[in-house]
């Protein structure tokens, strides 16, 4: 089933996001790789694909897993979580309809 994972933003993370960034793609290219991923970027803090010093308020990734445990270890796992990048992560079961 697909997964929603939504990451959360801390206050003034964006030194440590860029930071753990490597990391953090190098887990959800496995996941592209694996024909697991259905999407997956960061939410701009203002209304721009560059939000430069601005930085992000979260991130989405639409992934596939086993069950919502597995999706929630995952996304526990993850550099943003261990660094401090994400205050808070949501893991809720998607159903996709379009395309």
């Amino acid at each position: 089933m697909w997964y929603a994972i939504i990451g959360e933003e801390a206050p003034d993370s964006l030194p440590r996001r860029q930071s753990a960034r490597p990391a953090h793609l190098e887990r959800v290219v496995a996941l592209r790789d694996a024909g697991r991923l259905l999407l997956a970027g960061p939410f701009p803090a203002i209304d721009s694909e560059d939000p430069g010093d601005a930085g992000f308020t979260g991130s989405l990734i639409v992934a596939e897993f086993a069950s919502l445990e597995e999706a929630t270890e995952w996304a526990q796992g993850d550099p943003y979580v261990s660094e401090g990048v994400f205050a808070s992560i949501t893991v809720r079961p998607f159903r996709r309809v379009l395309p």
